[in-house]
């Protein structure tokens, strides 16, 4: 994967965890936790997928 597509990768995963995070410490202070939760679990699982596609690509440049 070139260097570019790392770097766009790993910025959108920077702000997802940002988000994911924002959205933990608003879903504390508010009653609407049900809402709150379901954008949560789709903002961890984007996430956990973009983590996993820098994992992925990072092994893949390690030698050995």
């Amino acid at each position: 994967m070139s260097t570019n597509i790392i770097i766009i990768v790993a910025s959108v995963s920077i702000v997802i965890w940002s988000a994911v995070s924002r959205e933990i410490v608003k879903s504390s202070k508010e009653n609407n936790k049900e809402k709150n939760g379901r954008k949560i679990i789709i903002l961890m699982s984007a996430g956990t997928l973009s983590t996993l596609i820098l994992v992925i690509s990072l092994f893949q440049n390690v030698q050995f």
